[in-house]
């Protein structure tokens, strides 16, 4: 059993190669997006609040397994034809980026008006404000939803198997199929998830105490 544990070792690694490079993607092109919903969730005009404020109800209340297939299966009919890669990564990034942009609303409505407005007294303009007192402030609150959105979107990029791509989730079920161990390999990919959301987790840790010092 170790011969063919230590022969499959590799092509498990692929698949969690490829579980990191889409989550990472994910993170990082949800967070973007998210951040930019979650500024007009509460400083863009009517109409543009509503519509954001649309887009993160609606996302928030569809199974990402949905966003997932109506990506690779819908879009199609509307003559967008995306391949299994892109549908996945677009359909999490939809999924992430309303989960973060509530996340962001939170953070930065939590913070007392009445900083806002002192800096704005002594004569900051609103990015001045935003980016020298109130992001500070609210990214350490920010952080700890961030991270368990982080753990979802790692967690959820499994449902990518579905569409055939080879994540760690599909490298184990492919091993499993022609080695026949069932049990050794299941508890060594969830190991391995178990690393990579523990790993985030304590980097989300070791910042938080970084951003200690802004507590008030």
């Amino acid at each position: 059993m170790w011969h063919q544990i230590a022969l499959a070792l590799p092509q498990l690694l692929r698949g969690l190669r490829t579980t990191l490079e889409i989550s990472a993607l994910v993170l990082v092109a949800g967070s973007l997006v998210g951040f930019v919903v979650g500024l007009l969730l509460l400083y863009g005009g009517l109409v543009v609040r509503l519509a954001a404020r649309a887009y993160v109800d609606t996302v928030r209340g569809i199974p990402v397994l949905v966003l997932i297939f109506v990506c690779y299966f819908a879009l199609p009919a509307f003559g967008l034809r995306l391949s299994a890669w892109q549908a996945g990564v677009t359909a999490l990034t939809v999924f992430a980026a309303a989960h973060i942009a509530e996340i962001v609303r939170g953070g930065i409505d939590s913070i007392p008006r009445a900083q806002s407005d002192a800096a704005k007294a002594v004569g900051l303009t609103f990015w001045q404000r935003l980016r020298l007192v109130i992001l500070p402030q609210a990214t350490r609150r920010m952080l700890p939803p961030w991270v368990n959105a982080a753990v979802e979107i790692v967690k959820g990029s499994s449902l990518l198997s579905l569409l055939g791509i080879v994540d760690l989730l599909l490298a184990m079920q492919n091993v499993v199929g022609y080695t026949f161990i069932v049990l050794p390999f299941y508890f060594l990919t969830a190991v391995l998830y178990f690393v990579v959301n523990f790993t985030v987790s304590r980097t989300a840790a070791t910042l938080e105490r970084r951003f200690a010092y802004l507590k008030y």
